[in-house]
């Protein structure tokens, strides 16, 4: 059996991109995945019947989601994110869940926990009517009242990698979309004991999701 070739992230395009920092400090890099790695990932997904987040523990994935989701936490990328942002984030655990569909209820405004010390996301779905109708797209707000009251809207397509830091004020969201939608979700954790509850729930979630009656 032949080996798949891995994933080619666009580390330069990263290293390039600039900090924006309206409404709060976050970047953006269109085809962090070329078109090509894309269409081989999303190929070689596992379906994700329910909504909610996967730890990879708990999904059988192909060899080449594997090593992506690996390469995903490793130094590079967190060097990088780290410079950009002006961050110390040695010693910062990784939590990274996979989603593959979006529910109703999913999109509300929020600001992530405060275990998370950073966000980062990567989209792996190709353009559809969908996003070009606006929904399912990530909005980033200036408050959390309003969805509709954004500066930045990020369409989940393309191997685009969205990045910002998390804080009292990060509100962001989306218009109300269902359906497949699939996202890697990366974190890089706080030391704190909130965080630690997090992380151990986070290692229960995978171990219950690979029980044969879950759901």
């Amino acid at each position: 059996m032949s080996v798949p070739q891995p994933v080619a992230f666009d580390y330069d395009a990263l290293a390039r991109a600039p900090v924006a920092t309206d409404p709060f400090a976050h970047c953006v890099v269109p085809n962090f995945i070329g078109p090509d790695d894309l269409n081989a990932v999303v190929a070689s997904l596992p379906e994700m019947a329910s909504g909610g987040s996967f730890p990879p523990e708990s999904l059988a994935l192909s060899p080449l989601v594997r090593a992506m989701t690996d390469e995903l936490q490793g130094p590079r990328l967190k060097g990088l994110i780290a410079g950009k942002f002006g961050l110390d984030l040695d010693d910062a655990p990784t939590m990274l869940t996979l989603r593959g569909r979006t529910r109703e209820k999913d999109g509300r405004v929020h600001c992530d926990s405060t275990a998370k010390r950073v966000t980062i996301l990567l989209y792996l779905n190709p353009e559809n009517e969908s996003w070009a109708r606006r929904e399912g797209c990530l909005r980033l707000l200036r408050g959390p009242d309003d969805v509709e009251d954004y500066v930045v809207e990020v369409p989940p397509v393309n191997g685009t990698l969205l990045i910002f830091p998390n804080g009292p004020t990060t509100w962001h969201g989306h218009r109300q979309y269902v359906g497949r939608r699939y996202t890697i979700q990366l974190n890089y954790m706080e030391t704190s004991a909130k965080a630690r509850h997090e992380m151990r729930r986070h290692r229960l979630s995978a171990l219950a999701k690979r029980l044969p009656f879950a759901a």
